[in-house]
């Protein structure tokens, strides 16, 4: 008979529980900003790289269009991103910061190094570097 795994044992597990409790630090920093840290990230993709399809958009985030598509609406609600058709295809929409949104990327970059900042404290800086490499190793 085999014994059951331990959560101990459980790769998938130990990252979704770090990436938890790491969620928590950020939001804790950008909640008064009113965004997720999910928001956070799109936003942050959407100001660095203007005008992106649905599905770039999606891969670069690695998440499911369906799942990008139901975070979007929100902050298309709050007037922080907007999607226009593209020129070549009237069916493909891009996705952009409004002013409103570039306004909030820049409160929110704030409270985002802050919450970097006691991260790294608290982990150590060249640890956090390593961590971040190999983490963007393996979706890389």
């Amino acid at each position: 008979m085999n014994r059951p795994l331990s959560y101990d044992e459980c790769n998938c597990f130990a990252l979704r529980q770090a990436a938890r409790h790491i969620t928590q630090l950020y939001e804790r920093h950008l909640g008064p900003i009113g965004l997720t840290a999910a928001q956070f990230t799109i936003l942050a993709k959407l100001a660095r790289t203007p005008r992106l399809p649905i599905l770039e958009l999606a891969e670069s985030m690695v998440m499911e269009r369906t799942t990008l598509v139901r975070a979007m609406k929100p902050l298309q609600r709050d007037d922080l991103v907007v999607a226009e058709p593209a020129e070549h295809d009237s069916r493909t929409f891009l996705f952009s910061l409004t002013k409103k949104g570039e306004k909030t990327v820049d409160k929110a970059a704030i409270a985002w190094r802050a919450a970097q900042e006691e991260f790294e404290k608290k982990f150590g800086h060249g640890r956090a570097k390593a961590l971040r490499a190999e983490l963007f190793s393996i979706t890389g």
